[in-house]
């Protein structure tokens, strides 16, 4: 091969680095955010169960994505979810793809992939009758198959540098509790045990993403579940059912604490935690005061399951009322005021050690 050639073909692979590069610089007014990668279960995951040939946890059909610009997609509600919320208010360009749809590679990943899938948890029975994807696979997708993905078209020292520079969100454990621990009468181990046991596996699961170049996280708290429609319909008078929510209450103040307790054995990363819990249980207080009529029932026709919409079933008229949109997952209204509580909260009891907003601009 002449010298000629060699230097063409040195040119073109510095030219088309620098056209992926270019794709990525952040036009976010002080953030320095390129995009997320998500991991987790419903209440994060945008329609990567939709692709799982054996999952039973899907929510891509009418009325999921009622108010949703491209129709039911995946997601559990209406309309957007928590990560679309905060990446509009990061000003990301595109909606983060599913991991599991065939067309996310390539230039698609530039701004972050969705791994998340419906009806998993942290540990990796939870879930598994229900045909999803638990969090390690989550994670080796991220490492076998998107890394490796973005080092063939930026180069593996970009790479490193840019993993910086995206938030890694991961919002898990409900399901593990729900799906697992009740559903499962386990009594050879307490719900104390338990939780610790799912906070100690979270944090090797962190440690594991921060190998991988994660350095910006945003960890979910777990909601208060037995307010849900799905609990609450099981007691006569439609209150909260509190041993679920003591579940949350036990978990939450672990995972806040590992933000404290993780990060010195994470040089260069910064954690903040997200506590969803308070910030439904404050509109689940104050419904009305907070523009919501109704915070007991699903907006959607639920089927038999007691927890997703009926396929073409009915649902409210006025859903920007509602809390829920099914038996468990919220409604687009309360996804805003989430994201929007997660991006500029200055109220330590909602977001640790500050807002993601902060976080973008470290």
């Amino acid at each position: 091969m002449s010298q000629i050639t060699l230097l063409c073909v040195f040119l073109f692979a510095l030219l088309s680095q620098s056209i992926c590069l270019s794709k990525l610089t952040p036009k976010n007014h002080g953030s320095k955010i390129r995009g997320m990668f998500v991991f987790g279960s419903s209440l994060v995951d945008n329609g990567n169960n939709n692709f799982l040939p054996n999952s039973i946890a899907t929510a891509d059909y009418s009325p999921y994505g009622a108010d949703f610009p491209l129709g039911p997609s995946g997601r559990f509600t209406n309309g957007k979810n928590v990560i679309d919320v905060l990446g509009e208010k990061l000003r990301l360009p595109i909606y983060i793809p599913p991991f599991n749809d065939p067309s996310t590679n390539g230039s698609e990943i530039l701004h972050g992939v969705n791994f998340a899938s419906g009806g998993s948890g942290i540990l990796d029975v939870t879930g598994a009758p229900a045909g999803v994807t638990n969090l390690n696979q989550q994670i080796r997708n991220f490492e076998w198959t998107t890394l490796p993905d973005f080092e063939l078209q930026l180069g593996e020292k970009s790479t490193e540098i840019i993993m910086s520079e995206f938030l890694f969100v991961v919002g898990s454990g409900g399901n593990d509790y729900t799906l697992n621990y009740f559903r499962s009468n386990n009594t050879n181990i307490t719900l104390e045990d338990f939780t610790a046991n799912l906070t100690a596996t979270l944090s090797l699961q962190l440690k594991r993403l921060y190998d991988l170049g994660a350095r910006k996280f945003v960890l979910m708290a777990i909601n208060p579940n037995g307010c849900s429609p799905s609990a609450t319909v099981r007691s006569p008078t439609r209150d909260c059912v509190e041993i679920l929510n003591r579940a949350s209450q036990m978990f939450n103040p672990n995972l806040k604490k590992l933000v404290d307790d993780i990060r010195p054995r994470l040089p260069g990363s910064n954690l903040v935690f997200v506590n969803t819990y308070k910030i439904i249980e404050d509109i689940l207080r104050f419904p009305i005061i907070r523009g919501f009529t109704d915070a007991k029932s699903a907006c959607c026709e639920v089927g038999v399951t007691g927890i997703l919409c009926k396929r073409g079933g009915l649902i409210c008229p006025n859903r920007r009322e509602y809390v829920f949109f099914d038996g468990l997952h919220p409604t687009e209204a309360v996804n805003y005021v989430i994201g929007s509580k997660a991006f500029i909260s200055f109220l330590r009891d909602e977001v640790y050690p500050f807002n993601v907003k902060r976080l973008s601009e470290i």
